[in-house]
């Protein structure tokens, strides 16, 4: 083959190279360009929707890493998962502490009210009982009634009128309890509006503040009057809509005449004890003041009590006999119920 022959040669080929060069840059500008005018077509809400859900799934993701590693959740990891996938969201408290909210995608408007909450409510508590507590907290919504009774560590489902509850591991008196965590019901969500669920994350969290100074057995009508007292504090509610049968029946002249017993706080009595506890609690606060009804509820919490040991505490914090307190409580109702 000659030197003329290979040099035609490869000039054809370069020339057949350099129109398939400019064939395939052309096809590459019209798809771009396609491409392009497809996506401004693309309609307005559509983007939007698609960037809040990237940002919601990095922000999930970001809050499940950060959380991963908290011991707390390792605590109720396993007991949690098998009911399905996690939600987590970590939520700066009080002191420079950091709480979780823990549930699955189902009650994602339940964890997301609580965890809105969860701060302010961090903040009232420590407001009226002080800072000398951990601000920092652990809320799990179940999806389920078996999933609520395992992490209540309860041997059965739990009765339907239970929308919360509170749990910590055994410890020994002046030590600081372990393994806290607030429990909301499956059904919470559907049953309690946000004010609801966040008046109740309230009365839960005060239990986990103060229980290192809470015996077991201690009157029910102090702890939960307590944790009552805690859960209305500075929202606005009116008497009436707080303890709306104690009204009634004090309108009816049927005003109580005692305090009331821990077997009422159960079963279809309780309704009553719960906000006759509140209105005893209630009335400490505004007939003495704040730090009285704080005191008050270190020395009654702090054993198991009977009528005499009550009646010496009320004698050495509010210089009252028992009797006369449940006397001045009554007359403190009346005209609050009218």
């Amino acid at each position: 083959m000659s030197e003329r022959s290979s040099v035609g040669q490869v000039r054809a080929w370069l020339s057949a190279r350099r129109r398939f060069q400019f064939v395939l840059t052309v096809a590459m500008v019209m798809l771009l360009t396609a491409t392009c005018v497809g996506l401004l077509m693309v309609p307005n809400p559509v983007l939007p929707k698609l960037r809040a859900a990237q940002q919601a799934r990095a922000e999930s993701l970001g809050q499940v890493a950060a959380a991963d590693d908290d011991p707390r959740l390792a605590q109720v990891r396993r007991t949690v998962e098998p009911f399905g996938q996690l939600v987590t969201r970590v939520v700066p408290t009080g002191a420079g502490q950091e709480s979780l909210v823990v549930g699955h995608p189902a009650q994602r408007i339940e964890i997301d009210v609580l965890a809105r909450e969860l701060g302010a409510a961090t903040t009232a508590v420590t407001d009226l009982w002080g800072p000398d507590w951990a601000q920092s907290a652990l809320v799990v919504v179940a999806s389920a009634p078996a999933e609520f009774a395992t992490l209540l560590r309860a041997t059965t489902d739990l009765p339907e009128d239970v929308a919360a509850a509170s749990i910590a591991d055994p410890f020994t008196p002046g030590t600081r309890p372990t393994a806290q965590r607030v429990v909301f019901s499956p059904d919470a969500g559907r049953r309690l509006s946000p004010d609801g669920l966040r008046t109740l994350l309230r009365h839960e969290l005060t239990h986990v503040a103060t229980r290192a100074e809470t015996v077991d057995g201690a009157p029910s009508w102090m702890l939960e009057g307590f944790a009552e007292y805690v859960a209305h504090r500075g929202q606005d509610h009116h008497f009436g809509d707080i303890a709306p049968t104690v009204t009634t029946r004090a309108r009816a002249g049927q005003l109580p005449t005692d305090l009331p017993a821990a077997a009422v706080f159960t079963g279809t009595p309780a309704v009553l004890a719960y906000e006759q506890a509140w209105t005893i609690c209630a009335f400490i606060a505004d007939k003495y003041d704040e730090p009285h009804l704080v005191d008050l509820y270190r020395r009654i919490a702090a054993s198991k009590q009977d009528p005499a040991s009550e009646d010496r505490i009320l004698q050495e914090v509010l210089h009252t006999t028992r009797a006369d307190f449940v006397a001045d409580w009554r007359a403190w109702l009346s005209p609050r119920a009218a």
